[in-house]
């Protein structure tokens, strides 16, 4: 037993001695490691690969490997031992492994044997080895464009290296894969080419007119030849070569009457190139030579627009318009096409004599020739005299007393007085050298004459004479005188009388006024234009704008330091038209444009812009004169020394069509205010006899008003610019009297008036008179009150009077006949209607209650103090006339208690009667207490 124990002692020490032998190494690797790992794989290639070893092999255990252990818990990676005994090892990912997150991994790694015995006690590790992994990249991603869209912009006909450069990128990691190696343009048929690095260029010249605008798409790929998902939009803008100038600007700006100041270039900007500028001067010139006289002035008669300016009256127009009265200028050429502005044309050849009574007979030392005149350059190196205006003898001698006429663009004004006692040389001739008088445009000539002082104002501007030469006076003398226009008078030395010193040019209202002279007030509103240039908002312009007008608003000047403050004027720029009915047409605009830059005169030529307005037709009125047309007076009211008012109820309207687009485009009728510039109140058939009757209108009855009137025995014109308001109250005081009627059946006169001398007119409106006496007296009490043939408005409601109306009398249409039997039947049975009325009138105040009544044509006997009342008559007749015949005239003494009477008044009491519509059934009873006599 003892030797037992001894055994096992002795083999335990044994044991254990060799076991403490045989680990005593420890494991051995590689100092460095360089794996590859492919993105998203989980196995690493190692370099050398890894394969611990151990000294103590085969020793088991102690020779063993047992693992494999990598410090840095960041490393995503892990070792396991394939093979114990041999030591072999491998490296994997513990999860996927992106590049595009981290391309390499660097971590430290130990091998560990297994111990001296299975529980792996006194395990031994190795050194510390340095493990480099790179991650090789997966090519995953396809290119992307930086931005979604590119734009550029190319001039015309130029050749680019590069217009643009596109840039796309790749989110893979690797060079191979994120770097574009290649761009391509997919568009097909475009003239552009494009490289590698992105760069845009184009293969041909491109044009502006060709083509403005191109849209090409683009693709990239990687250097892995994989390509772009969405391909890129490339816009480039082709413009034209840069030309300085003004753009944005419309050739053509409409104008619609009475829409006050419209914008002509709203959009307008100045392209300069991006030259350097200091200053920048536009000139916009509103060219209207071709419009009326010059441009769009009031085209009235030159009375009415003198009295409308408020010039002196007593002027006498020596180039009327031709009239039954004012013959002398039939025969002259006038130019009708300009909207009633009268004009003569004298081609050498055309004169007129101005008729004695016409004549002006005494100047005094004060007095005003003005006229219009449109002249050019005489022909011939010694261009002969020119006359406009001549006063010269008739006969016997060739003395010329006063003239006005153009000699070698010179205007000259000639003025012999009469001699007197004191009398020596004094001036006479009075000489002014204008461009204007030559430059064949129309200009406004004023001279005024304060002896010896001459003034000339031409658009109303002065000019002194620059020489004036003196003359003897004119000896009195018994020879007549003769005034012309054209020429002159060469009545004496001479075989056979005739016309020289023609005039070659144009005339309108020459006018000459004795006593008077013009002041500048009134010169400058004879003269004015209604249209021009205009600036919309002055205190949008800024410090930084200069600008100025001429008198006429037909140029504006304007000058900046910089291009946005021309700009900002330029839009400004207005055309306004004062005028109501404006002279529809053309209007050219011409724009000159001065760029200076700093240190030159001149550095950018800008051309100049023509553009036009059109001035559209203005929407043309309807004058309408409406009113009672006839009218029944007794012989007193036209003996009166009043006289009659023809016209009391007269009204005057004026209406234009407008198509309004919310009505489905039907016309619409509106009423329209404007002026009139004359009425004339004509009469029909033979002139008025002075020895019995006459037509004539107070002076009172203008006073306040801008009117003015003439009388004759052919009738009225009453003349002045002024509303239609103030012509239908001087209208209807135009009276009518006759001191011997007893001849007078009827008296016809027609009405009619004229806005801007003619070119509107209204309609004829045809008014009659009769003696109460008339042998046909009863026909016009029935017709006197008939509506005119133009209806009033519902602005101005027109009370209608009729008499054959079943909607007011109820009278069956068989009265019709009646009415017309009754008219043609004998004296004797008119006689008995008048005196139905007169029986019948007793009762009337009952019956008028039962009666059916109009209620806007009621009976007024209030005021009827003047009425028809043949009572001798009726007596003899009631006395001579059997019952039978009343009987059967019955059914006619009912229609005559249906006529309508006259409104009869007496202007100084401002009474007159309304017409009943309905019967009349009272008796009419003399009222002396009215009679003027």
């Amino acid at each position: 037993h003892v030797l037992l124990v001894q055994n096992l002692n002795s083999l335990f020490c044994c044991f254990f001695s060799v076991s403490i032998v045989v680990n005593k190494h420890k494991p051995w690797i590689e100092t460095s490691y360089h794996g590859v790992i492919i993105e998203n794989m989980d196995t690493v290639m190692l370099d050398p690969p890894l394969v611990a070893l151990d000294k103590d092999a085969p020793v088991p255990y102690a020779g063993e490997i047992c693992a494999f252990k990598i410090h840095g818990l960041e490393a995503p990676f892990e070792a396991e031992v394939l093979n114990r005994t041999s030591g072999e090892g491998v490296l994997r990912a513990r999860g996927p492994i992106d590049c595009e997150q981290q391309k390499e991994y660097t971590f430290i790694i130990q091998a560990y044997d297994c111990g001296a015995s299975p529980s792996g006690a006194n395990w031994k590790k190795s050194h510390k080895a340095v493990v480099h992994i790179q991650v090789d990249d997966v090519n995953e991603f396809s290119p992307v464009f930086r931005e979604p869209l590119y734009r550029a912009t190319v001039t015309e006909g130029k050749i680019y290296d590069s217009i643009l450069q596109v840039e796309a990128w790749d989110q893979d990691c690797s060079p191979q894969y994120s770097q574009i190696c290649n761009y391509e343009i997919v568009t097909q048929d475009t003239p552009f080419a494009i490289d590698r690095n992105g760069n845009i260029r184009n293969t041909e010249r491109l044009s502006y007119d060709k083509q403005q605008n191109y849209k090409i798409m683009v693709t990239a790929y990687d250097c892995g030849q994989k390509r772009a998902t969405e391909s890129v939009s490339v816009h480039i803008d082709v413009k034209p070569v840069c030309k300085p100038g003004w753009q944005g600007w419309n050739k053509r700006v409409d104008y619609e009457p009475g829409t006050g100041s419209k914008q002509l270039f709203s959009k307008m900007h100045l392209e300069t190139c991006d030259g350097p500028l200091s200053s920048v001067r536009a000139m916009v010139e509103l060219q209207t030579s071709h419009i009326g006289k010059g441009c769009d002035r009031e085209t009235y008669s030159e009375k009415s627009l003198q009295k409308l300016c408020g010039a002196a009256s007593g002027s006498t127009d020596l180039l009327p318009a031709p009239s039954a009265s004012t013959n002398w200028t039939a025969s002259l050429l006038t130019d009708n096409g300009r909207d009633s502005d009268l004009i003569f044309r004298f081609d050498g050849r055309q004169a007129a004599n101005i008729p004695e009574w016409v004549v002006p007979q005494n100047l005094t030392d004060q007095f005003t020739i003005a006229t219009w005149m449109k002249h050019g350059p005489s022909p011939g190196l010694r261009a002969e005299k020119e006359t406009l205006l001549c006063n010269s003898d008739k006969t016997e001698m060739n003395r010329h007393h006063y003239s006005l006429y153009v000699h070698n663009c010179r205007l000259v004004f000639l003025l012999r007085r009469d001699f007197i006692q004191l009398d020596s040389f004094r001036p006479a001739e009075f000489h002014w050298r204008l461009e204007q008088i030559c430059d064949k445009e129309w200009h406004y000539y004023v001279i005024n004459v304060e002896f010896p002082s001459v003034t000339l104002f031409v658009d109303g501007v002065t000019y002194e004479p620059y020489l004036v030469t003196d003359d003897w006076p004119i000896h009195p003398s018994e020879i007549d005188v003769q005034l012309t226009v054209g020429a002159c008078w060469q009545g004496g030395e001479v075989t056979t009388p005739r016309f020289t010193q023609y005039f070659r040019g144009s005339l309108s209202g020459l006018t000459i006024r004795p006593g008077k002279i013009a002041t500048q007030k009134v010169i400058s509103c004879l003269q004015a234009c209604k249209e021009g240039l205009d600036i919309s908002s002055l205190e949008s312009l800024g410090k930084g704008i200069k600008f100025h007008f001429n008198p006429a608003q037909s140029v504006l000047v304007m000058e900046a330091d910089d291009l946005e403050s021309i700009n900002t004027a330029m839009t400004k720029v207005s055309y306004i038209n004062s005028r109501q009915f404006p002279t529809p047409g053309l209007r050219k605009l011409h724009i000159t444009t001065t760029v200076q830059c700093f240190g030159e005169d001149t550095c950018i030529s800008i051309p100049d812009i023509r553009a036009m307005v059109m001035v559209l037709p203005p929407s043309e009125p309807r004058i309408t004169i409406a009113g009672v047309e006839r009218l029944v007076w007794p012989a007193a009211q036209l003996r009166a020394p009043v006289g009659v008012a023809l016209f009391k109820d007269i009204h005057i309207i004026s209406t234009v069509t407008k198509t309004d687009a919310t009505l489905t485009r039907r016309p619409g009728v509106l009423e329209l205010m404007h002026n009139l510039d004359y009425c004339d109140v004509l009469v029909i058939g033979e002139e008025l006899d002075p020895e019995r009757e006459s037509l004539e209108i107070h002076h009172s009855s203008l006073l306040g008003k801008h009117l003015d009137a003439t009388n004759s025995t052919s009738g009225i014109s009453i003349y002045g610019v002024d509303s239609m308001a103030h012509y239908e109250q001087a209208i209807r005081q135009v009276r009518y009297r006759n001191w011997k009627p007893g001849g007078l059946s009827e008296r016809r006169f027609r009405l009619s008036c004229s806005e801007l001398n003619g070119r509107y007119t209204s309609n004829e409106f045809n008014f009659e008179v009769r003696d109460l006496h008339s042998s046909e007296a009863v026909e016009h009490v029935n017709h006197m009150a008939v509506q005119s043939q133009f209806m009033r408005p519902v602005h101005h409601p027109l009370v209608v009077h009729t008499v054959n109306s079943d909607h007011i009398s109820g009278t069956p249409p068989a009265a019709t006949v009646v009415i017309v039997m009754c008219i043609a039947t004998l004296v004797v049975i008119v006689v008995l209607g008048i005196y139905r009325i007169h029986t019948t009138h007793q009762d009337g105040s009952k019956e008028d209650e039962e009666g059916r009544k109009d209620p806007e044509m009621d009976w007024d006997d209030s005021n009827l103090n003047i009425t028809v009342n043949p009572m001798e008559i009726a007596k003899e007749v009631r006395e001579e006339e059997p019952e039978e015949e009343e009987d059967e005239d019955e059914e006619e003494d009912e229609l005559a208690g249906e006529l309508s009477s006259a409104e009869y008044e007496d202007s100084d009491e401002e009474e007159e009667a309304s017409i009943q519509k309905g019967r009349v059934k009272g008796k009419l009873e003399w009222d002396p207490s009215t009679l003027p006599y």
